[in-house]
């Protein structure tokens, strides 16, 4: 018994099927949503990060120290996590200053200026310096602080220097 084999007959071509009426309108009301979603997420990330930079660039200016402002200079390695710690924490505590009594700065150990701040004034990182209004050293803080305690001793570094 023979079995009957089917002819192969040609294949069509791949062809896409033809768009839908529709299609070509979801399409263009698709893209224009994720657009819409992500424009400001864009425009946000941008904007943070240029008011990051410019703030980490005032703030590693040393020549501000004896400015006729009293100075709080963290001594910085970005790499430290006790050193973040502190940063954080120095940052909540200053929020409750006005900004024209102080000059904050951060004095990062991987640059020159900030190394030779350190070794200046013989401390290691994770230490706040504060300095008076003509550039007098007058209080060394080491290691990580809490908020209030650092609220404490800004105010009392602030309030003698007025």
């Amino acid at each position: 018994m023979k079995k009957n084999r089917k002819k192969t007959t040609a294949r069509k071509s791949a062809q896409a099927p033809a768009p839908k009426p529709d299609q070509g309108r979801r399409d263009v009301l698709r893209l224009a949503r994720n657009l819409a979603i992500a424009t400001p997420v864009v425009l946000g990330a941008g904007i943070l990060t240029v008011r990051s930079v410019s703030a980490t660039i005032c703030e590693a200016d040393l020549t501000k120290i004896g400015n006729g402002k009293p100075a709080i200079v963290q001594i910085h390695d970005p790499n430290c996590r006790l050193c973040q710690t502190l940063q954080k924490q120095s940052r909540r505590a200053l929020k409750a200053f006005d900004d024209e009594q102080f000059t904050f700065l951060v004095a990062n150990i991987n640059t020159p200026q900030g190394r030779d701040l350190a070794r200046e004034h013989r401390v290691p990182h994770v230490t706040l310096l504060l300095f008076d209004a003509r550039g007098q050293m007058v209080q060394v803080v080491r290691g990580p602080t809490d908020q209030d305690t650092l609220g404490a001793i800004f105010d009392a570094h602030l309030s003698a220097r007025s």
